[in-house]
């Protein structure tokens, strides 16, 4: 909440205030884009390879010292459960060692000359340069991970940085910011701003940008790439409706403790969760049963209790939203096999639908909270073009113990991903992350990010010696 130019950062749990932060205005854009700019036209003040790893062997040790601290202030602001937290935690901190570990493979390669009269006498390679100032509009619901993702790698990569948090979840973006600059980073190569809508437009359309990072709504993503100048690269990371397919030879027991995880993890607030079951009509209501009898033991709760395991949505809004689908996926014909309900102003009780309406909302949209729609099939390539009817094409599933229907599968589901025998929402940030069609374009993961952030140039060496 913004009043008076002060940003009230509330937890999504009760609602308790957690911090005042004053935001930065059009001056502080302009002077963040001046600095991060000047940084860059001028070669002398890049920072060598060598002393981008220093630092960031630095950052990782001062992030270890701080794990409890990171842990709580993620749990509190962002309502991620304190166990799911710390884990972000860790892999933000395995994500500092990949990015520093990059550094030395950001090369160039030779290119032949020689190989016509007119090359003769030529030597010719590439090498990569950093692309210029990253601007980065980050999302709530990896408070820390998301914002090493697109702070780090500009920095391993040589760029400059402005990073913008999500307005419900700055606190972690802050404290490792405070960790960077007692790590050694110089002034100015990653500078915070926190922003309303107005002027994070302003500083990602600016001409100084050369890369804009964004993740969040499809609708604010394009809007924003729609108003790029020209020639400033982006990546946007927009949200999907994540399709998993289950043959009757699947493993039933270790499917389900996969599907509820990848289903209900963080309240559902993961863009590549678990949405869609399509089961084979032969096993399809017991493992929907199966699903929903997990989901009802799982405690939701105050993200600090270590026994929390579905924390709250990130705004009250979010409950009566998932509640008004849910409603109509029930007024559609779609069964409550479990859950349904709100539990309190912020938590919503873990729901399994079983065979909503191609037309509810549900099957068509980004739940983006606890509901997991189970929907039976007879035929694989029925389910297969259901599961690719959606314009959002992210991360996908099949789960069979053959080999050939999960190849034929795996290529014929509209994904940039799909996981064989594992939920949809797997992920480790050395592998290639990101969606296609309308939940986004480019490709995330630490190294791939690196790499668009950095630009390849041609050298040619003419000489008679050659």
């Amino acid at each position: 909440m913004i009043t008076h130019n002060i940003l009230k950062v509330h937890s999504p749990f009760d609602q308790s205030l957690l911090s005042e932060i004053q935001m930065d205005g059009s001056k502080e854009v302009d002077k963040a884009l001046e600095t991060a700019y000047s940084l860059f036209q001028d070669r002398k003040k890049w920072l060598p390879s060598y002393q981008r790893i220093e630092i960031l062997e630095k950052v990782g040790e001062l992030m270890r010292s701080k794990i409890e601290e990171l842990t709580i202030t993620a749990a509190k602001e962002g309502g991620k459960p304190y166990q799911d937290s710390k884990v972000e935690i860790l892999r933000a901190i395995n994500g500092i060692k990949i990015a520093s570990e990059e550094i030395g493979r950001l090369t160039g390669h030779e290119v032949p000359m020689g190989l016509t009269q007119a090359s003769v006498n030529r030597l010719a390679f590439t090498f990569r340069e950093p692309i210029g100032v990253v601007v980065s509009i980050s999302a709530f619901n990896h408070p820390l991970n998301l914002i090493v993702h697109q702070t780090v790698t500009a920095f391993a990569a040589g760029c400059p940085v402005i990073i913008k948090p999500a307005s419900t979840t700055p606190m972690s973006c802050l404290a490792f910011v405070k960790i960077l600059e007692e790590a050694g980073v110089p002034e100015g190569w990653v500078q915070p701003l926190i922003l309303d809508n107005e002027n994070s437009e302003v500083l990602v359309t600016d001409s100084r940008v050369n890369y804009l990072s964004f993740i969040g709504s499809a609708k604010v993503g394009w809007y924003l790439k729609s108003k790029l100048p020209p020639g400033t690269r982006c990546a946007l990371e927009h949200g999907g409706a994540a399709p998993v397919i289950v043959e009757p030879d699947a493993d039933f027991q270790e499917m389900i403790s996969a599907l509820v995880k990848g289903g209900f993890y963080h309240a559902g607030q993961v863009c590549v969760s678990v949405q869609r079951i399509f089961v084979h009509e032969i096993i399809a209501r017991k493992l929907a049963d199966e699903i929903s009898k997990s989901a009802k033991k799982l405690i939701v709760g105050d993200p600090l209790d270590k026994n929390t395991q579905v924390g709250p949505l990130i705004l009250p809004k979010e409950v009566d939203r998932v509640e008004e689908w849910v409603q109509e996926a029930i007024k559609l014909g779609g069964k409550i096999l479990c859950g349904g309900k709100r539990i309190s102003e912020t938590c919503f009780e873990p729901t399994v639908i079983w065979a909503p309406s191609q037309e509810a909302i549900v099957s068509k949209e980004e739940i983006f909270g606890p509901v997991v729609c189970v929907y039976p099939y007879s035929d694989r390539e029925e389910a297969i073009n259901l599961a690719n009817s959606l314009p959002y094409h992210f991360q996908a599933a099949i789960f069979t113990k053959d080999l050939d229907i999960a190849f034929d599968t795996v290529q014929k589901l509209n994904a940039t991903a799909v996981m064989v025998n594992d939920h949809t929402a797997f992920r480790v940030d050395w592998m290639p992350f990101g969606g296609r069609d309308a939940s986004g374009e480019g490709i995330g993961g630490i190294p791939y990010s690196m790499k668009e952030m950095t630009r390849e140039k041609l050298m040619v060496v003419k000489s008679r010696y050659l």
